[in-house]
C-alpha cells in the first residue's frame, strides 16, 4: 500500500506508533519498523539529552529501518532542554521527528537545518493549518477518541478527518481510535493517508478539563483520588494540587507495574482490543485485513466481483 506518508517516510505501511511515556523505548520503536510501520522513541521518556542520544544509538542496532523521535512541548514543571533534546536527534541521524502540544514553531528552524521532516499532532483543524503554515511536512490529526491530551474541541475523527482532508495540502495520518484494518481503510477513506496507534488498555474517563490540559486517562484508583480533588476544588484547582496524581507516574506503572500510582493516558479505543499480538503480527494482520476489506468487502457494493476485476479496472 502507497500513501503519501509511506512515500514521505520511507515506510512498507502507512502506520505510525505515535510517543508514549514509558512506552517508547528502542525495543518498541524497532520493532514497529523492523514490521514496516514507522516507530517512534519518546524523547523526553530520556531524562537528559544524552540519555536520548544513547537509546537513539539503541534503536539503530535494532533495526535499519526509519524510525522517529518524539518531542512533546507540553506544560511541565520544569522545562526540559529542548535545543539540547533536538541536537541529539540530528546527531543520531534522525530525519523523522513526531512533535506534540504546544506548536513547534520555535524549533522548526533547528529541525529543518537537520533535514528533518516534521509530523506535528493536532486536535482541530486550524491547529493543523498552523502547522502546514510554519513549515510541518505532515500533520497527525488527533480527534477527540485519543488517549492522552484530545485538546478543548471535543471533534471526534468522523467529522474532524473529513474537514482535515478540504482544508490542508500536506497528507496527515488519523489518529485517536485507532486499532485494525477498518481503522485504517475508515481513515483512508476520509481523506487520510495513514494512522497513528497508541493504546492499547481498558476503561477511560477525561481529567484535568478545569486546567484546560484535557487528558483521557485510564480509570484507576489514582483517577478517582485526583477527580475527588477536582470536584472539591471546582474552578479554583490549581495544578499543584493535583501534583501526586499526574507527575512521575509513567515509571511506576510502566515499569514497576504499580497500576493505580496515578493518572496514565489511554484512548477510547480500548473497547476494540482483544489480544496482545507481537508487532509484527499486529501491523501484517492490519494490512492483510485492510487489503481484504477494500478489495473483497468493499468492492463488491460497487460490482466488483473480484480483485483481479479491482486491479483491472
Amino acid at each position: 500500500m502507497k500513501t503519501a506518508i509511506t512515500e514521505m517516510f520511507g515506510i512498507e505501511h502507512p502506520i505510525i506508533q505515535g510517543g508514549m511515556h514509558y512506552v517508547g523505548f528502542a525495543e518498541l520503536a524497532a520493532a514497529v519498523s523492523n514490521a514496516g510501520g514507522l516507530g517512534i522513541i519518546t524523547g523526553l521518556t530520556q531524562k537528559t539529552p544524552e540519555l536520548l542520544a544513547k537509546e537513539i544509538a539503541r534503536c539503530h542496532d535494532l533495526t535499519d529501518k526509519p524510525f522517529g523521535v518524539n518531542l512533546t512541548f507540553l506544560p511541565t514543571f520544569s522545562a526540559p532542554p529542548y535545543p539540547e533534546y533536538i541536537a541529539a536527534i540530528r546527531e543520531g541521524g534522525i530525519k523523522i521527528v513526531e512533535t506534540a502540544g504546544r506548536s513547534p514553531e520555535q524549533y522548526m528552524p533547528a529541525l529543518k537545518a537537520g533535514g528533518i521532516k516534521v509530523i506535528h499532532k493536532c486536535t482541530s483543524v486550524r491547529h493543523s493549518l498552523k502547522a502546514e503554515q510554519i513549515g510541518c511536512d505532515a500533520v497527525s490529526v488527533d480527534g477527540f477518541e485519543c488517549g492522552g491530551h484530545p485538546g478543548e474541541d471535543d471533534m471526534p475523527n468522523m467529522i474532524l478527518l473529513p474537514r482535515a482532508a478540504e482544508e490542508l495540502k500536506i497528507p496527515f495520518v488519523a489518529s485517536g481510535g485507532m486499532a485494525d484494518a477498518r481503522s485504517l481503510v475508515a481513515a483512508l477513506a476520509l481523506g487520510a493517508a495513514g494512522m497513528n496507534m497508541g493504546t492499547r488498555f481498558i476503561a477511560t474517563r477525561l481529567v484535568m478539563r478545569a486546567l484546560r490540559n484535557t487528558e483521557r486517562v485510564l480509570k484507576n484508583k489514582g483517577v478517582d483520588r485526583l477527580i475527588e480533588i477536582e470536584r472539591e476544588k471546582g474552578s479554583k484547582l490549581q495544578i499543584a494540587d493535583i501534583h501526586n496524581e499526574v507527575a512521575g507516574v509513567y515509571p511506576k506503572v510502566m515499569i514497576d507495574g504499580e497500576m493505580d500510582a496515578g493518572a496514565w493516558s489511554c484512548g477510547m479505543v480500548v473497547g476494540l482490543i482483544k489480544d496482545v499480538p507481537t508487532v509484527k503480527e499486529l501491523i501484517d494482520r492490519i494490512m492483510a485485513d485492510a487489503e481484504r476489506i477494500i478489495l473483497d468487502r468493499l468492492a463488491g457494493f460497487v460490482g466488483v466481483e473480484s480483485k483481479a476485476a479491482l486491479k483491472v479496472a
